[in-house]
């Protein structure tokens, strides 16, 4: 049984429809991370699952009962908001154990519970401590521990690390993936950053324009985009994204990026058996900045030599542990990972090793992947 289940849900604001027919299944014990830009629906998606919002139609099912018209108090939810929500006239032990308080858990119980999820979050030397003499990171865990007191059946986590710095950021998604592996429960987790999907998700549900996009595992999500969209969303830097043609050769099919021009460049595609309905046909060329490496390069996966081409290089973002290159294929712009002891001359052609292993395409009217 699922613990939440969300079928045809939609959402609409007068005329505005916010969400778009969403089906969801989320096993007991996921970490699943909604993610996609700002507007995209996910913020509102949780809050109808929390019960703060109401649906415009469809069910929601947490852990195999309909809860549409259930209070938020007793749908057995727990929730960790961006703002942290923190009473500032108590106490970090109050802030925690408040919520059992207004329930009528026994003392002793609520003091088990607090000692165990203090000790959890290495918050004991808090508790005395009110929300203004504590860090970002430190009012973050104290919200966590308040949740996690509760032993609901659903946590729900809002954007809770927007409000801190990259460093603490980096640390937080540590400790809440980290408290994951210790407890095994059942997650949602609202993010516009992708990288804290990639990084914590067992599943992540990709949404655009209300939408959900892909529901998947990270590594299908990044290597098996199911459209443009996710494709040039998820990635840091994303996916290049080209137009190209897909023609016939003596070898198997090959596409052509700048087809007819002078500096035109044709990879051989191996194993791409649904790109044999395309010949003929445009195509969206999808391939990663790792898949772009400096000339020479031996890439570790696989088996196979790789296309090395001769491209102009535009512009080179040193980063420490890599070079971003800015380069162009076939007249189109491109960028690729290379290392970083690797500094190509702006304004000069450099040689490119390219993984055609790795490539992507895509159907131009659909957008969708061409599985």
């Amino acid at each position: 049984m699922a613990a939440l289940s969300i079928r045809t849900l939609s959402k609409r604001y007068a005329n505005l429809e916010v969400l778009k027919g969403i089906n969801l299944d989320i096993e007991s014990g996921e970490f699943t991370v909604l993610v996609g830009p700002s507007g995209c629906g996910k913020s509102t998606l949780l809050n109808i699952v929390a019960g703060l919002d109401r649906p415009s139609s469809g069910t929601i099912e947490i852990g195999g009962r309909v809860v549409n018209d259930v209070e938020p108090k007793d749908r057995d939810i727990a929730m960790v908001f961006q703002s942290y929500a923190l009473y500032p006239s108590m106490t970090v032990r109050q802030n925690i154990t408040f919520g059992m308080e207004c329930r009528n858990v026994p003392k002793a119980e609520q003091e088990a519970a607090l000692a165990n999820v203090a000790r959890l979050l290495q918050i004991e030397p808090l508790l005395g401590r009110k929300p203004s003499q504590l860090s970002g990171g430190q009012r973050q865990r104290v919200a966590m521990g308040r949740a996690l007191v509760r032993d609901p059946l659903l946590f729900l986590f809002d954007e809770p690390l927007s409000n801190l710095d990259a460093k603490l950021r980096v640390e937080m998604r540590m400790e809440i993936k980290r408290l994951h592996q210790r407890i095994g429960a059942t997650i949602v987790y609202v993010t516009h950053d992708q990288i804290e999907a990639m990084t914590m998700a067992t599943r992540i549900a990709v949404m655009h324009q209300g939408a959900v996009q892909q529901f998947a595992d990270p590594d299908t999500v990044y290597r098996y985009p199911a459209n443009l969209f996710v494709a040039r969303f998820m990635g840091s830097p994303p996916m290049n994204t080209m137009p190209a043609r897909l023609v016939a050769d003596d070898g198997g099919p090959v596409v052509v990026i700048g087809a007819g021009r002078p500096d035109e460049v044709r990879l051989r595609l191996n194993g791409y058996d649904a790109a044999a309905s395309y010949v003929g046909r445009d195509v969206v060329l999808g391939i990663r900045p790792e898949c772009i490496a400096e000339g020479g390069r031996v890439f570790s996966s696989g088996s196979g030599a790789p296309i090395v081409v001769d491209a102009p290089v535009e512009m080179v973002e040193p980063t420490g542990a890599e070079t971003i290159v800015l380069l162009r294929l076939g007249g189109e712009t491109a960028q690729a990972r290379i290392s970083p002891d690797v500094r190509p001359v702006p304004g000069e052609r450099a040689s490119f090793a390219l993984d055609t292993r790795r490539i992507c395409l895509f159907d131009p009217e659909t957008e969708r992947l061409i599985a």
